[in-house]
């Protein structure tokens, strides 16, 4: 995948993406970046991509020019066909959905703005879509296109060492994750949940689906509106509410498996799926 940032700091998201699992994925030629600075197309001496808006106001608004010649020259480099995003508080809002959405296209260029915004008769000629990445001001661009590489980089095939831990992270299935725990098994700070440690494969999925659809419940019940959950998944989550009610705490795993209805001794290969909603 090829990713083009039309930015006046197009270095900034260079270095962003240089780490960990979106470095590697550059590494493996999974990914390539490429910087284009508007201001490498503006005329003059002094080289300016922005004015004073019409009507007055604060700020200054991106000029036309130097945006869509950078645009332009991005398009140039590669033959192969891009979507063109301006990266906007007034975008869609990026999701997971959108992320792999986006992570399916051959080539992406991010445009990104700075002062009061971009003259909006260059969003309607050369902009495909507008995209968000939250209700919040920003100085520029540049950090939003970091979030969309990151985000698009990961679900590329190879990017990840484990294939499944995408398709396992928060959002895939429009829940929360599940609580994770590594070594040591006890710790001042309190012990491994039983069941992660019991070898039974259906019980610890179970355990992880009921962990995340209550996490969900808790934290982000507009994502459970959502979800389509099955006979399972709302016998998992009433027996997690029941436990939180009881004030037993709910990460201990001790009702997972007879929420659910399964054998606690089965290996897992005719429940795994019903544990996950599929």
């Amino acid at each position: 995948m090829r990713i083009d940032v039309i930015s006046l700091f197009p270095e900034f998201v260079a270095q962003c993406a240089a780490f960990g699992v979106v470095g590697r994925a550059g590494e493996r030629g999974l990914l390539s970046m490429h910087g284009w600075n508007p201001r490498d197309y503006a005329e003059g001496n002094y080289r300016r991509v922005d004015e004073r808006p019409f009507g007055g106001g604060p700020g200054m608004v991106m000029l036309i020019d130097p945006l869509r010649a950078a645009i332009r020259a991005a398009r140039a480099a590669d033959p192969a066909p891009a979507r063109t995003i301006y990266m906007s508080p007034q975008g869609a809002r990026l999701d997971q959905a959108k992320a792999r959405e986006l992570a399916g296209h051959e080539r992406l260029i991010l445009l990104c703005g700075r002062y009061e915004g971009v003259d909006e008769r260059l969003i309607r000629a050369e902009v495909d879509e507008e995209l968000s990445i939250g209700d919040y001001v920003l100085s520029g661009g540049e950090l939003a296109a970091a979030v969309v590489v990151d985000a698009v980089a990961r679900l590329q095939d190879g990017a990840l060492g484990d294939a499944e831990s995408a398709v396992q992270d928060s959002f895939e299935d429009g829940l929360l994750d599940c609580p994770h725990y590594t070594r040591p098994v006890e710790h001042e700070l309190g012990a491994v949940p039983e069941v992660l440690m019991s070898g039974n494969h259906a019980r610890i999925a179970q355990w992880r689906r009921q962990q995340s659809l209550g996490r969900t419940w808790q934290r982000r019940p507009d994502l459970l509106d959502e979800a389509a959950l099955s006979k399972t998944d709302r016998k998992l989550l009433a027996a997690y509410r029941a436990e939180l009610a009881a004030g037993k705490g709910a990460e201990t795993g001790s009702t997972a498996a007879s929420a659910a209805g399964a054998d606690p001794e089965s290996d897992g290969s005719a429940t795994r799926g019903a544990a996950r909603g599929d």
